[in-house]
């Protein structure tokens, strides 16, 4: 039995008495002081690891100025805060010891929309993909392009002043703000926008708060002008913190204080709202992918493809690219880098032309191709080929790829993984390759392996060298190295920090700006937080204070994870490889990655936070001594055992008493998952929760009594087939209102399914019956034709038309199907965390199968959720027990076939629209595109209907405190699709998608196959 888990931090009073006084002022927002919800925050993509004292969630300005009002007081005087966006900083600019001001949640309003003018009017917690969508129909999009798109906020992108891909056309963030409205630690509303100098003179007039800030920001950027024009590097890319020099215009008629809180990194104050210029979407695109013999080589040619008036060039390594071609994105741009025969591509370059006019776009192109063709045949430049695109899709899916090589390099083998500390060096292009070159040997020079990929036309370069940060050795080189490679950018005219901010690097900024200049950054900071308050240690301290700078030798989260046993570790290596690079955090209504995040917006509830929980609930389980491996087998082996049943039911007694654990809290999250593993598909480091899920799982109920719907679902397949034998009966006792009520009140569950009338074997009569000894007996040609249909327990008994449908559809092709009689799966077991009855379920029927394998017969199965657990938990459950067995789902097999020519009934006159299930087609990136592949050899037209999570997920949207999420995931993906969609030409191929449509739309979609049967000749 596990013990009870204790936080090592508690709360100061004066935080808990802050939480009070907000709610008694009237905060809208939530304020989360629990472990769980610190611990969410504690991390983003950097190797740091800092645990705030609580989590404020704001909904409006007003709850700002709340904040920061009764901040003033007192007795909270000694209260700091840091304000956080999307949570994806590589330098752990919003981590902090103190408070975190998270207005992602909330502040997400796309406030006003001037076509016209081009500009837009959002809250700071806006994300950029999620504004772009909005543009997209009017014709704009917010042009900075962060590989972080669809999870970095607007304030954060204000914050770090991005930039991305296609800098060199479009300019950094702030080159796009035309007005701000910031909070400011007094609770000051300030509005900023460029203005005349004149205006800004007799601002700095005034004898309040905003007029001290113009005084000194006018004095310091006029005083030093020359000083600051000499030091600041003439880069496209620049640095944060503070723009001095841009604050003016070049006449020095015109001034703008936004322009040091953009890259200020939250150091000045709360950036609410932001007016933004927008740019007109480009009609015509196309994207050259240049292959090299070697990466110095697609580095030396990077000017020349800029030379070539390229809107962008992106680079990538071949240790990206080895990477890529393992992850599901591979199968959407594989055809548009595809190798070059007899060669080995070392390096890619992606040139992007994009115009307003065809022609000037392709007078370009065709000028780069001529040359491009000249290279590859006389061997120069390293160039052994290229392709050219103009499918807008495509080049969407080439630049997703190199979005995720952030994630791509934290999927590397081995302890040692390639972390950001040096991923932002930046200087003037045409030192890149010599700079880059250096680089390599310095990284070389210990032995540290490193991925690399960028921005070439920028002369940046997005360096990762592989370090085991679990190793003190190794968090000590992170430390040589990164002082060795500030070295090295100034030595070539560069900066480390020329995209990603300072963060816990800010300690390198007064020996870059010298002490005039550095002293002049901290008056300003005392002009807008003279107590240091406001992201404490970042960027600058104010003048005449005495803080310290935060340190590249800042506590890491290697110090942490360390604590957990190596074994363990490796055995829950998808919790510990968790880089936090946030792909999870995605907000794309129409993608099926983490729902539990997409609908709640609580950190806790993606991936990344329930990694980072399971990491900290391992290593307080290891300091109390508990080895949770051997609990683990013990439990496997003996189960909790009936006279441990007392301490449960007391131990479940003070639970609902509110004894405290952190076990709690863990629970939490993963009773909001949905076990649905698109995690384990989308996220490139394949951070698997339901996997180390059903394992908290099984270790917490031993110490915690299970609730009785964990029995119910678990049991479901030994149930359902005696249920099946009765089913008229069962329906009517379900339908029944005490039925459902006492369901909802004692099992917890609601809008139970009905068995299937009639049922499976009254449809099938006796036909396709298997016999194991006859298909023995035969001879090889004799089972040519023969393919067995493996039964599941939602179809068999919930849905026998289909499985009927299956087996009719085979006969009708020309095939000999045999159903084979039900076995458990032992999904819905897994799922609950019975681990030790999983592995009973999954030996027996691994058994039988392997039996049949022998025969070497086409095995198939309907619902991919669980043919899924065939290929996945019955390895990590059996392990070389499980055998070679193998089961496809349907359509792996049907794809191969060759199909007649579909009759074409008048009410299918448009195309069929595919609904996918989500665990499927993230598991098997191409199940969308059979689909299509088997209704076009059909002579029938099917369209892919983008959609996310249905909200179903097996028995999550029938448990009683899902509800409210599961009705909200499938207003949010399917709903509006669905209304647009003829139920007759709706195809859905996941058994809870259908079963979540009927529910709520009254009536059930087809099964493609169901489809293909009705319209067969």
């Amino acid at each position: 039995m596990i013990p009870k888990l204790t936080p090592e931090h508690t709360l100061p009073a004066c935080v808990l008495a802050f939480r009070d006084a907000l709610v008694a002022a009237g905060f809208s927002g939530d304020i989360e002081t629990s472990y769980a919800a610190r611990l969410a925050v504690a991390t983003d993509n950097s190797v740091y690891q800092a645990l705030p004292q609580a989590v404020l969630l704001p909904k409006t300005l007003s709850d700002l100025q709340t904040i920061t009002t009764l901040g003033q007081s007192p007795a909270f005087s000694g209260l700091k805060f840091s304000p956080r966006g999307g949570g994806t900083g590589t330098n752990g600019q919003a981590l902090t010891e103190h408070l975190v001001v998270d207005v992602s949640r909330h502040m997400r309003q796309i406030l006003e929309f001037n076509a016209e003018e081009r500009w837009v009017r959002v809250e700071a917690g806006v994300i950029k993909d999620q504004l772009n969508a909005f543009l997209k129909p009017h014709g704009f999009f917010f042009a900075p392009d962060l590989s972080t798109s669809n999870r970095a906020t607007i304030g954060g992108m204000i914050s770090t002043d991005a930039s991305g891909q296609g800098s060199l056309v479009y300019g950094k963030t702030s080159d796009h703000v035309l007005a701000l409205k910031s909070v400011l630690v007094d609770g000051t509303v300030l509005d900023t926008a460029p203005m005349p100098r004149s205006q800004a003179e007799t601002l700095a007039a005034e004898p309040n708060r905003i007029g001290a800030i113009y005084r000194q920001v006018l004095q310091s950027t006029l005083d030093h002008r020359e000083q600051i024009k000499a030091k600041f590097p003439r880069l496209n890319r620049f640095l944060t913190g503070y723009d001095l020099e841009h604050v003016w215009n070049e006449q020095l008629s015109e001034f703008d204080l936004g322009r040091v809180i953009t890259g200020a990194e939250g150091s000045l104050g709360f950036v609410v709202e932001a007016k933004l210029n927008i740019t007109p979407i480009a009609p015509f695109k196309c994207l050259i992918n240049v292959k090299y013999d070697s990466f110095e080589s697609a580095l030396r040619n990077a000017p020349f493809l800029v030379a070539a008036r390229a809107t962008s060039v992106e680079t990538v390594d071949s240790k990206v690219l080895d990477l890529a071609r393992n992850d599901i994105i591979w199968h959407q741009v594989k055809s548009y880098i595809e190798d070059v025969p007899g060669k080995t591509m070392y390096g890619l370059n992606m040139v992007e032309y994009n115009a307003e006019d065809e022609a000037e776009m392709q007078d370009k192109v065709q000028t780069l191709e001529q040359r491009l063709q000249q290279a590859v045949a006389n061997g120069e430049s390293g160039i052994i080929g290229y392709q050219l695109t103009y499918d807008l899709n495509g080049i969407s899916q080439i630049y997703a790829m190199r979005k995720k090589a952030v994630g791509l390099l934290g999927n590397a083998k081995g302890a040692q993984k390639p972390v950001p500390f040096t991923e932002d060096t930046a200087v003037p292009p045409e030192n890149l390759a010599d700079f880059i070159m250096e680089f390599r040997a310095l990284l070389d020079s210990h032995q540290l392996t490193y991925g690399m990929f960028g921005h070439v036309d920028a002369g940046v370069l997005h360096v990762r060298p592989a370090l085991d940060m679990t190793d003190p050795a190794q968090e000590v080189l992170l430390r040589q190295v990164s002082d060795q490679v500030v070295a090295l950018t100034a030595k070539y005219g560069g900066l480390m920090w020329g995209e990603h901010g300072k963060g816990y690097r800010s300690e390198y900024g007064p020996a870059f700006f010298g002490d005039t200049l550095f002293n002049e950054l901290r008056k300003i900071k005392a002009a807008f937080d003279p107590d240091n308050r406001m992201n404490p240690g970042k960027i600058c301290t104010p003048w005449q204070n005495n803080d310290k700078l935060v340190s590249v030798d800042g506590v890491k989260r290697g110090y942490f994870d360390r604590q957990i046993p190596l074994t363990v570790r490796q055995s829950f290596d998808s919790a510990a490889n968790c880089n936090g690079n946030g792909l999870c955090f995605n907000y794309e209504e129409n993608s099926p990655m983490c729902p539990s995040s997409k609908i709640t917006k609580d950190r806790q509830h993606s991936p990344k936070g329930r990694a980072g929980l399971m990491r900290e609930w391992l290593r307080l389980m290891s300091k109390q001594g508990v080895d949770v491996l051997a609990q683990e087998q013990q439990l496997l082996e003996r189960g909790a055992g009936i006279g441990k049943l007392w301490q449960k039911a007391r131990n479940s007694w003070r639970k609902q008493r509110g004894e405290q654990d952190f076990s709690h809290e863990v629970m939490a999250a993963m009773e909001g998952c949905l076990a649905c593993k698109a995690c384990a598909g989308q996220c490139p480091i394949k951070v698997d929760v339901p996997s180390f899920r059903s394992r908290f799982l099984q270790l917490y109920h031993s110490r915690y009594l299970r609730p009785l719907k964990d029995y119910v679902v678990a049991g479901i397949e030994q149930t359902a087939p005696m249920l099946a034998k009765f089913p008229t009966l069962v329906n009517g006792g379900l339908k029944l209102t005490p039925t459902k009520f006492l369901l909802e009140k004692t099992v917890g569950y609601v809008d139970s399914p009905l068995l299937s009338v009639p049922t499976l074997a009254q449809q099938l009569d006796g036909q396709y019956t298997f016999d194991l000894a006859k298909l023995q007996a035969m001879s090889a040609a004799e089972r040519q034709n023969v393919v067995l249909l493996v039964q599941d327990p939602f179809t068999s008994f919930y849905e026998a038309e289909l499985v009927a449908d299956a087996l009719a559809l085979m006969q009708k092709l020309g095939f000999k199907p045999m159903l084979l009689p039900f076995l458990p799966n032992g999904k819905p077991q897994h799922v609950k965390g019975f681990l030790r009855e999983f592995a009973k379920t999954a030996s027996t029927a691994a058994q039988f199968f392997n039996q049949l394998s022998a025969l070497d017969l086409p095995l198939l199965g309907l619902d991919a959720s669980l043919v899924l657990v065939y290929r996945d938990e019955y390895v990590k459950a059996l392990g070389e027990l499980r055998g070679d067995f193998t089961v496809q789902v349907f359509h792996e097999w049907l794809v191969q076939q060759k199909l007649p020519a579909m009759k074409q009934l008048a009410e299918h006159t448009n195309p069929f629209k595919l609904f996918a299930h989500c665990t499927e087609k993230t598991a098997l990136p191409t199940t969308e595109k059979n689909w299509q592949q088997i209704y076009s050899a059909a002579g029938l037209k099917l369209d892919v209907v983008a959609v996310g999570c249905c909200g179903m997920a097996g028995t999550y949207g029938h448990e009683v405190q899902n509800q409210a999420n599961s009705r909200a995931l499938y207003d949010l993906s399917w709903q509006q699709h669905v209304e647009q969609t003829s139920i007759s030409n709706m195809l859905v191929t996941g058994f809870s998608c259908r079963s979540q449509v009927k529910r709520y739309e009254g009536s059930k979609p087809l099964h493609p196959l169901q489809q293909l049967l009705r319209l067969l000749p």
